[in-house]
């Protein structure tokens, strides 16, 4: 959980210095600018502007996203050019004038991203047949600085030689610098969200699996078709367990696994196993983090009901709860404190002990906030509740289609699973 919330902490703090070195633009901007239009339209322009750029630089420093961001900046600057390059001073982009003038620049570009300090270059300094008509007579190359290493440059050509001008392109430079630092954060949050997905597939008990397989084999003759059920109930568990994209899925794609799950174990446990699940409809299409029911209701099998002499039951229940879908997993099965439980949740990464559940516990808090943390009822020989709460809607989070390597046809059978709003075993 550390991970993660250091991410999210780190996120937030990066996201606050964006907001001020904006404002701090915006007034560096309009101090002393004259406008034909009121001061409120050069104010929705700037904003605009810096609203249309930021979301470029936000997917890292290439030719695409330079080529985005540039025409936008030098709009908001009313420059005569904006250049972009890497950290090799490669040119990824430029835009307006004075081009012909970009392989002057080339030694100072190297220069700025040797020492990571601005340059400045004079038009005098540089030779020009068209003195007088140029339109240039300064550059600022300021290096893009988003997390201590240099990785390119931001020039700003201007059309007079002033401090504001130097200050605008260090606003400016700080600004692309935070957008691109704030694409490391979220490429390393999707990174950490996918290692966690990757740990809740390899914590899949190896166990179930071969246990799952005998209990099919026993069946092949004595009861072939049953034997041919279960072999395709086993076939799509592991297909939708294992496949290679998403972070994201939604509660009917869960609930079919679950099902696939519980029909697989029903074999195995015959009597002891008893099964609830009950679904409002409207909930079905809630998005929700992948492969966040299973393990808890592989934890309530294999820790619940598992121990208890004669077995018991599993109750599922997804209901609407307004603004959000209320879900549960409950066994009647042998429980255990709730002190012990809490504390192996909050070590769960040094101990090994419920790191499914803790797992789970720490991407909920991740997507949605700490909010949406696991609540949990246990004591001894009282069973096992645990509580998830999703948001109908949330930002940013929305389902992916997933890849099994099969025709569209049966994508969209396999994206739209048919789950029985009540069933009993």
């Amino acid at each position: 959980m550390t991970g993660v919330t250091d991410l999210l902490t780190d996120r937030a703090v990066v996201g606050v210095l964006a907001i001020l070195v904006a404002v701090g633009l915006l007034v560096l901007l309009l101090r002393g600018r004259k406008s034909e239009g009121s001061i409120d339209d050069a104010v929705l322009d700037a904003v605009q502007r810096l609203s249309k750029a930021a979301p470029a630089m936000r997917s890292g420093l290439t030719e695409e996203a330079a080529d985005q961001a540039v025409k936008h900046l030098v709009e908001m600057l009313k420059c005569v050019a904006i250049g972009i390059t890497d950290a090799n001073g490669n040119l990824l982009s430029w835009d307006g004038g004075a081009n012909e003038h970009y392989e002057d620049l080339t030694g100072a570009v190297d220069v700025a991203v040797r020492n990571g300090q601005r340059a400045h270059i004079h038009h005098t300094n540089l030779n020009c047949d068209q003195r007088g008509r140029c339109p240039m007579r300064t550059a600022v190359i300021v290096p893009l600085i988003p997390d201590g290493h240099v990785e390119g440059t931001l020039i700003v050509v201007g059309g007079v030689n002033s401090k504001r001008l130097i200050r605008a392109a260090d606003e400016v430079a700080k600004f692309v610098s935070i957008q691109l630092e704030l694409a490391k954060l979220d490429e390393s949050k999707q990174a950490l969200a996918k290692a966690e997905v990757r740990m809740l597939r390899a914590q899949i008990s190896p166990h179930f699996l071969y246990n799952a397989l005998n209990s099919i084999s026993s069946l092949i003759r004595t009861d072939p078709e049953r034997a041919r059920d279960l072999l395709q109930e086993f076939a799509d568990f592991t297909r939708y367990s294992f496949r290679t994209s998403g972070q994201f899925t939604t509660l009917a794609e869960e609930l079919r696994n679950i099902d696939r799950y519980l029909t697989i174990q029903s074999q195995r446990y015959a009597d002891r196993l008893n099964v609830r699940i009950k679904i409002a409809p409207e909930v079905l299409s809630v998005v929700v983090p992948f492969l966040v029911l299973q393990p808890l209701v592989e934890n309530a099998v294999q820790h619940g009901l598992s121990p208890k002499p004669g077995g018991g039951t599993i109750t599922v229940v997804a209901q609407d709860n307004g603004n959000e879908a209320l879900i549960s997993v409950e066994d009647d099965g042998v429980g255990m404190d709730a002190d012990r439980l809490f504390a192996d949740l909050r070590d769960a990464h040094k101990t090994g002990s419920h790191v499914g559940i803790g797992n789970i516990n720490q991407r909920m808090r991740s997507v949605f906030g700490d909010e949406y943390a696991l609540m949990a009822e246990t004591a001894p020989g009282a069973g096992m509740k645990v509580i998830l709460r999703v948001p109908k809607y949330f930002p940013g989070v929305r389902p992916d289609l997933p890849k099994f390597g099969l025709d569209d046809e049966e994508q969209e059978e396999d994206a739209a699973p048919d789950v029985p709003s009540q069933v009993s075993r």
